[in-house]
C-alpha cells in the first residue's frame, strides 16, 4: 500500500503535470496498476487491520439472554450467572454497548425557559469549615437560587437546613431580586417536601409569595441541572484561595463576588448587542423581572417562632443554644421568634430579650443585665420569706409553732413501722388514712 505522501504525488503528476500513467509509475517508483487505483481513489489510501474476535464473543448469547430478562442487571452479577473467569473490564465494555438495547433511552429534552416562570433552588455544602465562635468551626449550607430564563445567580450562607432558616433565606434572596419567580423549582430537601409532597410550612410560604413550589421527581438529578452547574462553578471559581473567618465574613465576600460572575459570558443566552457567542445574565435580569409577580405587601412569615413558659432558669432555647430573658416574667409565656441575624423574646407584646443570633452549637448567651435583675429579685424574694417568718408570731411575741405530723401518730397510738395503710378500727375509731380519727 502506498503512502499518503505518494498518493498525493501520483494525482498532482496525473492533473497538473499530464504525465502518462507509465512515467508517473516510473517515476514514484509503483505498478501501474496502483497508480491507477490512486487516481481513482478520491480518499487517501488508509490502513484497517481486520477486526479480531473477542474472548466475550462466545458468551455474548448468554448476556443478551440475562439482559433481555433483566436490562438493569449490573455485568458484575451477569459475570457470575455465566460462570466468567477472565477479565471483568472486556466483559464490562461489551455490556456497556449491549444494554441499551434492551433498557432503551431515556431522551432529555432541553427546555425553553419564559422570562419569569423559574427559579431552581438548592443548597451547596462547601468543604471549608467556618468558625462559628466558642471555639467551633462547622460545614454549613449555602441556599443558592438561580433564574432559569437570565441564568443570575444568587446565593447565601445560612445557619441550618430547617425549614425556618431556608424560607427566610428564600425571601432574602427573593426580595434582593425584586420580585417573586412564579415557579419555584427544588428537589426533594427533607425542609420543603421530603415525603414527596410540599410540607405545609414551604406551601404556606409559596402561598404568601403567590407562587407554586415544584419538586422534582425521585431520582431525577438532572431536573435542576442549571443551579446544579452553578453549585460546581461556585466551587470551582469563587472557594479556592479564600479564607473565611465567620459566616459574616463568607457572605459578605459572596456578595461582593457574585456582581462579578453575574457578568460574565453564558453561551445559552442570548447576545444582548445582537453579536457574539453569548450573553450576560445581568443583561437580561430585567426582562426576567418584569414578568415576575410582584412581592406581597406583607412579608411571609419566616424563621423560627414559637411560645413556650418562662422556667425559673429565665432561658429559652433556640435550635440547640440557650438565651437569657428578662426574669421579671418567670412563669409567664413568651414568644420566641428568631431570623437568619437576631433572637427576640416578646412577653404580652413587650420586648424582653434581644440577642445575636449564636451559630455554633449548645452554648448558654446571657444578656448582664438580665443577670443583674434576677440577683436583684432574688434578694426581694429572700427579703420577702425573711418577712413572712418574721409576721408568724403570737400578739405577745412569742413564735408560731409548726407541729411535725408525727406528732399526730403519737397522739393516736399509731406506730409508722407497723401500721398497715387502709385498715380501720371499729372501736377506736382509727383509720389508716393518715392517723385522722373518723367521727362517725
Amino acid at each position: 500500500m502506498i503512502t499518503v505522501e505518494d498518493w498525493a504525488e501520483i494525482r498532482r503528476l496525473h492533473r497538473s503535470e499530464g504525465m502518462a500513467i507509465k512515467a508517473i509509475a516510473r517515476h514514484v517508483g509503483v505498478a501501474r496498476n496502483t497508480v491507477r487505483a490512486a487516481l481513482a481513489s478520491d480518499a487517501p489510501p488508509r490502513y484497517g487491520r481486520g477486526a479480531k474476535g473477542s474472548i466475550v464473543d462466545e458468551v455474548e448469547p448468554q448476556i443478551r439472554a440475562l439482559l433481555r430478562e433483566f436490562p438493569t442487571m449490573p455485568a458484575t452479577v451477569i459475570a457470575e450467572r455465566i460462570g466468567w473467569t477472565r477479565s471483568i473490564t472486556v466483559l464490562k465494555d461489551r455490556v456497556r454497548v449491549i444494554r441499551p438495547e434492551y433498557r432503551g433511552v431515556d431522551p432529555a429534552d432541553r427546555i425553553e425557559y419564559q422570562p419569569g416562570d423559574t427559579a431552581q433552588c438548592d443548597l451547596w455544602f462547601p468543604a471549608p469549615r467556618i468558625p462559628v465562635g466558642a471555639g467551633q468551626v462547622a460545614m454549613l449550607p449555602v441556599l443558592v437560587v438561580t433564574l432559569a430564563y437570565s441564568r443570575f445567580m444568587s446565593a447565601r450562607m445560612i445557619p441550618t437546613r430547617t425549614a425556618a432558616d431556608i424560607l427566610a433565606g428564600m425571601w432574602a434572596l427573593i426580595e434582593g431580586v425584586g420580585a417573586v419567580p412564579k415557579r419555584l423549582w427544588w428537589d426533594r430537601e427533607s425542609a420543603i417536601g421530603g415525603t414527596g409532597r410540599v410540607h405545609a410550612t414551604a406551601a404556606t410560604f409559596a402561598g404568601t409569595l403567590a407562587t407554586r413550589i415544584v419538586l422534582a421527581p425521585p431520582a431525577d438529578p438532572e431536573f435542576k441541572g442549571m443551579v446544579e452547574r452553578h453549585n460546581s462553578y461556585l466551587e470551582t471559581s469563587f472557594l479556592p484561595g479564600r479564607t473565611f473567618t465567620s459566616p459574616a465574613d463568607f457572605n459578605d465576600q459572596l456578595a461582593a463576588w457574585l456582581p462579578r460572575a453575574n457578568q460574565r459570558m453564558v453561551r445559552a443566552l442570548a447576545p444582548a448587542t445582537g453579536s457574539g457567542a453569548g450573553g450576560r445574565p445581568v443583561d437580561h435580569l430585567a426582562a426576567d423581572v418584569a414578568a415576575m409577580t410582584a412581592l406581597p405587601p406583607v412579608a411571609p412569615t419566616t424563621g423560627w417562632h414559637h411560645r413556650v413558659r418562662l422556667n425559673r432558669d429565665y432561658y429559652v432555647r433556640l435550635d440547640s443554644v440557650d438565651y437569657s430573658v428578662d426574669p421579671a416574667v418567670i412563669g409567664r409565656m413568651v414568644d420566641v421568634h428568631a431570623d437568619l441575624h437576631r433572637v427576640h423574646v416578646t412577653c404580652g407584646g413587650r420586648l424582653v430579650a434581644a440577642h445575636d443570633r449564636c451559630w455554633a452549637r449548645r452554648q448558654t448567651i446571657t444578656d448582664p443585665a438580665h443577670r443583674v435583675q434576677a440577683a436583684r429579685l432574688r434578694a426581694a424574694w429572700q427579703q420577702d420569706q425573711a418577712a413572712r417568718a418574721v409576721a408568724r408570731r403570737h400578739e405577745d411575741g412569742h413564735p408560731v409553732a409548726i407541729r411535725p405530723l408525727s406528732d399526730y401518730d403519737t397522739l393516736f397510738g399509731i406506730d409508722p413501722a407497723t401500721f398497715t395503710p387502709g385498715t380501720h378500727d371499729a372501736q377506736s375509731g382509727q383509720s389508716g388514712q393518715g392517723g385522722l380519727e373518723v367521727v362517725r
